[in-house]
């Protein structure tokens, strides 16, 4: 799944992208209260492995994420910086008590992905429900919405990004 994410990175976005190293999840993550894992403070380890020559850094955990203020989180994204990360728990089948579905997870794992970097290049949440952008507070939410940024997202994204090393994506 790794694999084709990458490819689906690299055509999107018009850059390499190159799978590292697994990280472990990081000691102090857990919220025992919760049975969850703290997603600011994964992001934060994240962060630390930057490579120098990354334009962005994605961490993808097969862990349920939260944060104080919610009861759980897709992802999470530096607004307008570096690093984000993305939560496979509950965009699995199986968390929802349904049949392991390898299609209906790549594609959800793609659009908050997609999401979780639009905020990294600086995007804020849009109105738009087929908009990438759009807020998800639900599975279904994920689900219902687009697989590409709106024009008013695409035409800012393009703005917020240097034209000689992020060419123009998802035209309509």
């Amino acid at each position: 799944m790794l694999r084709k994410l990458q490819v689906h990175l690299r055509d999107t976005f018009s850059v390499p992208a190159r799978i590292m190293k697994t990280m472990s999840v990081p000691e102090g993550s857990y919220e025992r209260s919760r049975n969850q894992y703290n997603s600011t403070r994964i992001l934060r380890e994240i962060l630390k492995e930057t490579p120098p020559d990354a334009i962005k850094i994605l961490g993808i955990v097969d862990r349920d994420l939260c944060i104080p203020i919610l009861t759980f989180v897709f992802g999470e994204a530096q607004l307008g910086g570096v690093a984000s990360i993305v939560a496979l728990a509950r965009l699995r089948q199986e968390f929802y008590g349904l049949s392991p579905d390898d299609g209906i997870l790549f594609e959800r794992l793609c659009k908050e992905t997609l999401h979780e970097l639009g905020h990294n290049f600086g995007l804020i949440h849009c109105n738009d429900r087929e908009c990438i952008m759009y807020l998800s507070n639900t599975v279904r939410d994920v689900d219902r919405k687009g697989t590409t940024y709106c024009g008013s997202c695409d035409s800012v994204l393009y703005l917020k990004t240097d034209p000689w090393r992020v060419q123009p994506w998802n035209r309509r």
